[in-house]
């Protein structure tokens, strides 16, 4: 197979799958979420029978067991990824509105209307799921895209695939509005992320080998994250309840996810009386210290951080831990190291809150909640492609209307300038 033949093949396709897609109205777009999600159901015999052939392969190849574990597509999984097209489906559709409409002193009005991206190109790993999260969003936002998930799912991908082909094809829409990449050669990745005749945005989701090697290499725009280095600041006026709930969950509620905390900055009037509990609490959850060195006379068993931890993301039972002086210090520090993804404060000080909110630069600042909330659904967006800690064209978790833009709209009357 000739890679760049065969990657260019799937850009033109896409490329006209898109302009048909970008003039299909709501319910035909809804309809062919539902067809996709009819054809899952029926074939989720045959999804897991192929499925089977990745595991086994992963397990010859000595994958791991977390990452076999993301591999796998259980019937319950099945029917979450059923259910989650349901739901897009059901979510407004942001193609088409006009807002900001104002007259302007000549006659015309103007306003804007979104519209959609054009090609999305996603690049993912392990997970299948994401084949078909993918596919819903960037179809219900009017957007073709080609699909580049890992060699470890390729028999699960393009039997997901096949599903998705059959349900756009069913309510009239062009198959190719949705491809899998079917070939598990590198050098397909190369070649997406330089299609910039065809492909409008590249999505990775996956580790940050991968992310920061498509940053390097894409010739297209890129919509991304490189880490979730996630802070919690607990300030000297805080509510002692909530502090500790909220720093527990931010960090034990999952380990492997970017928006839980990986260190707690802690103001020092408050730190004598909260750190013993919540390091009883970690302990209890299997969590390993690491603090400055206040921390650790405060925790004895608690290790000695170095400078590389405050800037790790650990995605494990691992939690930095500095006690600051205020929240000068904390913002200082949280400005050195963050990833720019979530940050939270607790705080019963509403003023020190709302300084917090505007001199901490990142996709998601909180007052008095986790940053475990940092998701799309959580955000009221239905879902989401990914999180972005870029400030340019998306941030934040990426939901619909983050996989489209605006154009202006001008209505006159005959006017003339």
């Amino acid at each position: 197979m000739n890679i760049k033949d065969y990657m260019s093949g799937l850009g033109q396709q896409a490329k006209a799958a898109g302009r048909e897609l970008s003039r299909a109205d709501s319910g035909k777009k809804n309809s062919a979420l539902l067809a996709i999600a009819e054809q899952l159901t029926s074939q989720t015999d045959y999804l897991v029978a192929e499925n089977a052939k990745d595991l086994q392969a992963g397990k010859e190849k000595g994958l791991d067991a977390p990452l076999l574990e993301r591999l796998e597509l259980t019937p319950a999984r099945i029917e979450a990824m059923i259910v989650g097209l349901q739901e897009v489906a059901a979510l407004p559709d942001p193609i088409g509105a006009i807002t900001n409409m104002n007259y302007r002193p000549s006659g015309i009005q103007v306003g804007q209307m979104r519209v959609p991206l054009g090609v999305i190109g996603i690049i993912y790993e392990s997970r299948p799921n994401v084949t078909v999260d993918a596919a819903a969003l960037c179809l219900k936002s009017g957007n073709a895209c080609i699909l580049r998930g890992g060699s470890e799912s390729i028999n699960s991908n393009k039997a997901i695939a096949s599903c998705i082909a059959k349900g756009l094809s069913r309510v009239g829409l062009p198959a190719q509005a949705v491809q899998v990449v079917e070939t598990t050669d590198r050098a397909a990745v190369g070649e997406l992320i330089t299609l910039s005749d065809y492909v409008d945005v590249i999505v990775p989701r996956g580790g940050k080998n991968l992310i920061a090697r498509i940053s390097n290499e894409a010739t297209i725009p890129v919509i991304k994250h490189l880490d979730g280095i996630c802070h919690v600041y607990i300030d000297a006026e805080a509510d002692a309840d909530k502090a500790i709930n909220i720093a527990v969950n931010a960090k034990t509620h999952r380990y492997g996810v970017c928006n839980a905390m990986e260190t707690l900055l802690i103001a020092e009037p408050l730190a004598t009386k909260l750190l013993p509990e919540l390091a009883a609490k970690y302990k209890a959850a299997g969590v390993e210290l690491r603090g400055c060195l206040k921390t650790c006379s405060i925790v004895p068993d608690c290790i000695r951080a170095t400078e590389e931890d405050w800037a790790t993301e650990y995605l494990a039972p691992v939690l930095s831990i500095r006690v600051v002086a205020d929240i000068d210090e904390a913002m200082t520090h949280i400005n050195e190291f963050s990833s720019g993804h979530t940050e939270s404060i607790v705080t019963e000080n509403y003023t020190l809150a709302r300084r917090f909110l505007r001199e901490v630069d990142s996709s998601s600042v909180m007052v008095n909640a986790s940053t475990r909330f940092a998701d799309g659904f959580e955000y009221g967006l239905g879902a989401e492609i990914g999180i972005s800690t870029d400030k340019l064209h998306a941030r934040g978790p990426v939901g619909l209307e983050g996989l489209t833009s605006l154009k202006y709209v001008v209505l006159g009357d005959g006017h003339i300038r």
